[in-house]
């Protein structure tokens, strides 16, 4: 088991391969084990490796680092997610982009049914404050058991997290570095606390220097999390704002909440919301709206279940598949049952008519 770890944590450290790169590796030599066991000559015939990356993976040193890799996340009780292992989150499954491994420490389930990313500008206002704060306050007093995730900076992100531990919602700070350091280191305190009804999550390795790209690419972890993400406040330019295109790019819902014209940090919100990149809500309530949340919060009306329900050949395959599973995301069914997209979905529409299934939100069903 070790071994297989060993390989899983090497791959991810070569340089040049990123995740893209790595599963069509893993698909061409047949194995993760394989890779490192292939001689150079063989390596370069791969599409997209050539003779640099053929060398790189090579390297005994990948192994070595991984290794040290292990020794730390064992010492650190840190979990490893891979890809093809049950426990990587559905979500960031689904991304095309979406790192091969990550990193995760303290106790949290990634999979909620509900998860919301608050991001915004490392210059927050009061005004944004107290606006990240309203939203998280009311998400617990409407009693929506939300995963809150953002990326543990200065301003919005940071009160996004102290208003989850303060109204008691988990929280996910997603890191721009290894777990082994805490940067802004001011946020320690925060970081620790979370990990006791949440976590942190990165796919960078120990002993990562800071690097400002590389809390761009963590980016693509907060918006690949969760079923939609909120922009409180943002300038023109900035983190958010890729945050919210990257989002876009996953078909994940995006909304933004305005400030006044001309105010420095309103003017990246104003904008996407002008241009259509996100949804304008003032508060939860407008979000229940657009994600659903109202009709799936409420208490069901009573009627008289029907004995016998009569299901045609492909509903029943799509209800086994569904009863051998808690539940899944619209495109694993596609998958399984080997149906496109419109079949499958007029299917799920029936299914729930008659009663038989649930949609959650985020396109994920279950049967009831």
């Amino acid at each position: 088991m070790e071994d297989q770890l060993k390989y899983k944590i090497a791959i991810s450290l070569i340089p040049g391969i990123g995740g893209v790169l790595a599963r069509n590796l893993i698909a061409y030599i047949g194995s993760i084990e394989g890779i490192f066991k292939e001689n150079i000559n063989a390596l370069k015939k791969v599409p997209g490796i050539g003779e640099v990356n053929a060398k790189r993976i090579s390297n005994p040193e990948i192994i070595k680092n991984a290794e040290t890799e292990i020794e730390f996340i064992q010492k650190n009780n840190i979990k490893v997610y891979f890809y093809t292992d049950k426990s990587y989150p559905r979500r960031l499954l689904n991304c095309t982009d979406a790192p091969i491994l990550i990193y995760v420490k303290g106790n949290i389930n990634l999979d909620f049914e509900k998860t919301i990313s608050i991001v915004g500008t490392r210059n927050a206002t009061e005004y944004g404050k107290e606006v990240c704060d309203k939203l998280v306050k009311d998400f617990s007093e409407r009693n929506h058991h939300v995963l809150i995730i953002s990326g543990l900076a200065y301003g919005i992100d940071i009160q996004a997290h102290k208003s989850a531990i303060k109204y008691n919602l988990p929280t996910v700070g997603v890191l721009g570095h290894g777990l082994d350091l805490m940067y802004p280191s001011l946020h320690a305190d925060t970081a620790n606390k979370l990990q006791e009804n949440g976590g942190l999550v990165s796919d960078f390795p120990c002993r990562t220097k800071i690097d400002p790209p590389n809390f761009i690419r963590r980016n693509r972890i907060i918006a690949g999390l969760a079923d939609a993400t909120i922009i409180v406040e943002s300038g023109i330019k900035g983190g958010a704002l890729i945050t919210a295109d990257i989002a876009s790019s996953y078909n994940r819902d995006v909304f933004a909440i305005p400030g006044r014209a001309g105010d420095t940090w309103s003017m990246g919100c104003n904008k996407i919301i002008k241009n259509s990149g996100a949804t304008l809500i003032e508060s939860v309530a407008d979000l229940e709206y657009f994600m659903g949340w109202e009709e799936h919060d409420k208490k069901p009306k009573a009627y008289q279940q029907q004995l016998f329900i009569e299901l045609n050949p492909e509903e029943e395959i799509i209800c086994k598949l569904l009863k051998e599973n808690d539940s899944m995301f619209i495109d694993e069914i596609c998958s399984d049952v080997k149906m496109p997209m419109g079949k499958v979905s007029s299917l799920l529409l029936n299914l729930e008519f008659k009663g038989v299934i649930s949609g959650m939100p985020g396109k994920m069903y279950k049967m009831k």
